[in-house]
């Protein structure tokens, strides 16, 4: 694989490190700010609406720009999120600059994700795309924890400083590795036309797949704690050691799931959420005993995460004209999976029905997530099959991650 992948692996681990880290940090960013543990909850708010919004938006405007410099421009932006975090006098102050920080990720995995696929031969997309979001699993499993750690014992600002430096590199490694963008005709129709390209049923319905299928992630994993400690018997301090468990299912379904995926998309993505649905629906029997919790931890990470590079890649193929804003607009897609999955979670919770039902309910989003990915195969396969005027010759129809021979 090219060097150039590693580079867009540094940015990733950035992006993913400085999204969650917040999460462990907020008892000390609360008592340094004088604020409330809810009030500063809102900083993960922040960030995850700058994603929905920069996402298609930053993709759409500098989509007749050369790649390799919205990447590097991107991740300036990222780096002075993150310094301005760590400044940060008040309260509104990190607001505004949380949200700062959020306005590339979705843009940067988007954009990153095209650039990812046009440096390997076709057979091998999904996995381009797979080792580029290797960076943000191990962040989960390495970055993130490290990084809470440094905070809690050297203070939060420290943390998104060192977060900036992780930028500062990824910087550098896109400007030393990363190919000048080829000679190529480029979209020249603007904001309308970038736009225009994501009126299609299938984009959406690969969009809808996204929400649902990690919304069910997110329904179980934003509750995990109290079903780790009220369900399993783990005490708070094992819980960190099971989450960065969780990290290396991630790492482990990322790269199956880029690797199988190059040669079944559909059939990856069907079997991932078949998986989801599963392991989900046995949470409340895994979560009985410890050891079977921990396995159930790292099964959601292989099963959720082995989705993620079929997606990304089905999404960009659904909208060829517009790459780079569908890829991005996937990724705001995977946020309001994240706000979504975790209300509909709370949902269970506050009705009494146990620690689990937030991972029930998961199963269910997960139904829907394969209900609507099967309804893009059977909308694909109608398109597909559909007579033109071609004088009655055979000609080969091509669905992603499929191949039939139609006479038309």
């Amino acid at each position: 694989m090219p060097l150039a992948l590693l580079a867009l692996a540094v940015g990733a681990f950035g992006i993913g490190t400085t999204e969650f880290v917040i999460m462990g940090l907020l008892p000390e960013v609360a008592a340094d700010l004088g604020i409330s543990i809810p009030a500063a909850g809102h900083l993960v708010s922040a960030y995850a609406l700058g994603v929905v919004i920069g996402a298609p938006l930053l993709a759409a405007v500098t989509a007749r720009l050369p790649r390799r410099k919205v990447l590097i421009g991107l991740m300036v932006l990222f780096v002075a999120g993150n310094a301005l975090s760590a400044l940060a006098p008040d309260e509104h102050w990190l607001l505004a600059a949380r949200f700062l920080s959020g306005l590339p990720h979705g843009a940067f995995f988007g954009v990153g994700a095209v650039v990812a696929t046009g440096l390997v031969a076709p057979e091998r997309k999904a996995r381009s795309v797979s080792l580029m979001f290797l960076g943000l699993t191990i962040a989960n499993v390495a970055g993130v924890p490290a990084a809470t750690l440094v905070g809690q014992h050297f203070g939060w600002r420290i943390t998104f400083l060192g977060v900036s430096t992780i930028g500062l590199a990824a910087i550098a490694s896109l400007a030393l590795l990363l190919p000048a963008d080829r000679a190529e005709s480029r979209s020249s129709s603007g904001l309308r036309g970038e736009l225009g390209a994501l009126r299609s049923l299938p984009v959406w319905l690969a969009l809808g797949t996204t929400v649902a299928g990690f919304g069910a992630l997110f329904s179980a994993y934003s509750y995990i704690t109290p079903m780790l400690t009220d369900s399993a018997g783990y005490a708070e301090t094992s819980v960190t050691l099971l989450l960065a468990l969780f990290g290396v299912g991630a790492t482990i379904g990322n790269l199956a799931g880029g690797r199988l995926a190059d040669h079944s998309l559909r059939g990856t993505l069907f079997g991932g959420l078949g998986s989801l649905i599963l392991v989900l629906a046995l949470f409340p029997v895994l979560m009985s005993a410890q050891w079977s919790a921990a396995l159930a931890v790292l099964l959601l990470g292989v099963a959720a995460f082995a989705t993620g590079s079929p997606l990304q890649l089905m999404v960009m193929e659904k909208a060829a004209a517009a790459p780079s804003l569908a890829s991005s607009a996937n990724q705001a897609a995977f946020n309001l999976a994240n706000a979504g999955g975790a209300w509909i979670g709370g949902l269970t919770l506050s009705a009494g029905l146990g620690a689990t039902a937030p991972a029930t309910m998961g199963a269910a989003l997960a139904v829907i997530g394969l209900t609507v990915a099967g309804i893009a195969y059977t909308v694909d396969n109608r398109r597909a099959t559909t007579p033109t005027p071609h004088r009655g010759r055979v000609v080969a129809s091509h669905v992603p991650g499929e191949s039939e021979t139609v006479r038309v």
